[in-house]
């Protein structure tokens, strides 16, 4: 049995109508796709997700429709994360009653705090939730780093159970890897960063492109989880470009353009994100054509 939460979690985008509504019918469309390429778990209401923009009802909603299409052939762990504690503590418990079964939750943003107030914020949240917990390390956006010390902290938390290291800085991915609980489960969340981290003791990747490329990122990482390490790479260097085009501009707004020219969704992003620029959508729909992905050009 795999243990929960390892191997491929896709960070899904929210499609949106034309008319800037929640796309129910595409968020359980794309939710079918995944689960019928073999993915091993969905993580909705993330950075990928716009979550800034979705309001708590469409958060619920999204879980919602997730949960019941999947029925149980994979879990859902939902992002509930800000940095305002209280306010997450309420949507971790609005998550539950959704039926997520775990959750994912960004490290505070713009206030910036301290270790000790990074380590109460997530014990208070923690102690209000029997859900498993996946803190979500990514200071490049929040401005705020889970230093390795506080990790370690962290990992003895019981429901605790893992971290996504977005830090970019593979030596800190390292250390981290030493220095938790054989049990603690440390994820990627750097596409182009998953094999580096996995041969030292990472667990799998929360994933931009399996949006794109689910059975793609599956066989890469489950051939790693199998040390075959030779397979893994010659699938990476493959899909290597995909992986960086998605970061062209910021995310998600190249793997909503790339989505919208594989015909999987509508172009439409809730302000402040924007449609990318010319020159980014060629090198997107050079690289999926490349790929033989591309069905229609960007324009």
């Amino acid at each position: 049995m795999r243990t929960p939460w390892t191997g491929v979690g896709t960070a899904l985008v929210t499609p949106f109508t034309r008319s800037g509504e929640l796309d129910d019918a595409a968020v359980r469309r794309l939710g079918r796709r995944q689960i019928d390429a073999g993915i091993h778990f969905l993580v909705p209401c993330g950075t990928t997700g716009e979550n800034p923009t979705l309001t708590l009802d469409e958060r619920v909603r999204i879980v919602e429709i997730l949960v019941d299409e999947a029925r149980g052939q994979v879990p859902i762990l939902a992002g509930a994360g800000g940095n305002h504690t209280k306010e997450v503590i309420e949507l971790a418990r609005e998550m539950k009653k959704a039926g997520a079964g775990g959750l994912l939750s960004v490290t505070p943003y713009y206030n910036k705090p301290t270790p000790d107030g990074l380590y109460e914020h997530f014990r208070a949240i923690a102690g209000s939730t029997p859900l498993p917990i996946i803190v979500y390390n990514v200071p490049g956006r929040t401005g705020v780093n889970i230093d390795v010390p506080t990790l370690a902290r962290l990992a003895a938390i019981p429901n605790i159970v893992g971290v996504k290291e977005a830090s970019g800085n593979m030596t800190q991915m390292c250390e981290v890897c030493r220095a938790v609980p054989s049990d603690f489960i440390v994820l990627s969340g750097d596409d182009a960063l998953t094999l580096p981290l996995m041969a030292v003791g990472g667990r799998g990747i929360i994933s931009v492109a399996s949006n794109q490329i689910p059975a793609e990122m599956v066989q890469m990482v489950e051939a790693a989880e199998r040390n075959d390490f030779r397979a893994a790479r010659a699938i990476n260097a493959r899909i290597l470009p995909l992986m960086t085009i998605n970061f062209v501009e910021s995310n998600p707004v190249p793997v909503k353009a790339a989505m919208a020219a594989m015909g999987l969704l509508d172009e439409i992003y809730r302000l402040p994100m924007v449609s990318p620029k010319p020159e980014s959508k060629d090198k997107i729909n050079n690289v999926l054509k490349s790929l033989g992905l591309l069905k229609g050009a960007l324009v």
